[in-house]
């Protein structure tokens, strides 16, 4: 009976242990899916746009209908890598701003705007 216990135990141990470890690795191998969307994934877009519109130029010519659409999803790609752009713009001058603000209240925080001037 103690056998029986003791090989139970060690089962259960064993698959415990088991699934444990694919479970970490099923999380940590997720998390590399996960990422943010910077420039370069605007610009993947963009190349793969450019890539398009010129193999439907190369293989239907210049004004068929699949150079118009890749033309177009060009033109979407330019226009988010752009709008990105300036958002990312705003934001830094937006940060900039309220780091400038908090240097300054830390500079003045005695009341004392002009303490070292003579």
């Amino acid at each position: 009976m103690q056998l029986h216990k003791r090989i139970v135990k060690s089962l259960l141990g064993k698959a415990a242990l088991a699934t444990a470890v694919l479970g970490g690795f099923l999380v940590l191998a997720g998390a590399s899916a996960a990422k943010a969307e910077g420039q370069g994934e605007y610009n993947r877009h963009l190349d793969a746009a450019n890539w398009q519109l010129h193999e439907a130029i190369e293989h239907f010519g210049y004004n068929s209908p699949q150079a118009r659409y890749w033309r177009h999803q060009q033109h979407e790609a330019y226009e988010q890598a752009e709008r990105y752009r300036r958002n990312e713009a705003r934001e830094r001058a937006r940060q900039e701003k309220e780091w400038r603000n908090q240097e300054r209240r830390e500079h003045h925080r005695d009341g004392e705007p002009y303490r070292f001037r003579q």
